[in-house]
């Protein structure tokens, strides 16, 4: 269950007081949470919508930003029952969180630069054409080549201390000819052991070979040149600080 410090004052207010609007915002209302929170000074338009949250452009000063909504009511999640502001300001900052860790380990994700209750905002990967490309929407070159280049990203945000739980052809984009990581909402903390080192490393493995099998759909003869299970049994060595593996 979410804590309460991830949410904002007004909104545990609106909670206590009932006062809670229970129907999906819509573009104009979302426009007017993203202004008034102070995340952009302009929002220019939907990019994307995902299964639990849409991708609006936006610019601050300027500068072109990206901003990510988690919905209230319109989502994936099983059950049927709407999801609490609580709970949408929980992964907003959970996703933050995880994106700000691979950032400052240097690695290839959209630098993130604010939260406010269910939203964040982080840099826009794209051009005035258009926001980047995913790598399911682009025919490759040289897939190898991007292949490499993609296990490296995998690799660098499993020292940065952060697991990717879905490397599905959807959450890479393909910007300046390298992969970018997005979509960190169900990524695991590798850098901290949590219940157990044994228990973080065992969800790692999970992770890592269903994003194996997952780019395995998209490159051919993947198994051949990637080697997944020596592949994912090399990086959990590299994050077994405690020898718990054997």
């Amino acid at each position: 269950m979410p804590n309460n410090p991830y949410l904002d004052a007004s909104v545990e207010w609106r909670i206590k007081s009932g006062t809670l609007d229970l129907h999906e915002a819509g573009y104009r209302s979302t426009e007017e949470a993203i202004l008034s929170s102070g995340l952009a000074m302009e929002v220019v338009g939907l990019v994307s919508a995902g299964k639990e949250a849409d991708v609006y452009l936006a610019t601050y000063r300027d500068a072109p930003i990206a901003i990510k909504v988690y919905r209230l009511y319109r989502t994936s999640h099983r059950g049927g029952s709407p999801i609490k502001q609580d709970s949408a300001g929980w992964l907003a900052a959970r996703e933050y969180e995880m994106t700000r860790q691979a950032w400052k380990g240097g690695c290839l994700v959209p630098a993130p630069a604010r939260r406010a209750e269910n939203m964040f905002s982080m840099r826009y990967l794209g051009d005035e054409s258009g926001p980047a490309p995913r790598l399911n929407d682009v025919h490759l070159e040289d897939d190898l080549d991007f292949l490499q280049c993609v296990l490296r990203g995998v690799e660098g945000l499993a020292k940065a201390g952060v697991v990717h739980s879905d490397l599905s052809a959807y959450n890479i984009l393909v910007f300046d000819g390298r992969p970018w990581f997005i979509d960190f909402s169900e990524a695991i903390r590798v850098d901290r052991t949590g219940w157990g080192p044994r228990g973080r490393l065992d969800e790692a493995r999970v992770a890592l070979d269903r994003g194996m099998r997952a780019l395995g759909k998209y490159f051919d003869d993947f198994d051949e040149h990637a080697d997944p299970e020596k592949y994912v049994s090399q990086i959990l060595s590299s994050l077994d600080k405690f020898g718990v593996l054997g």
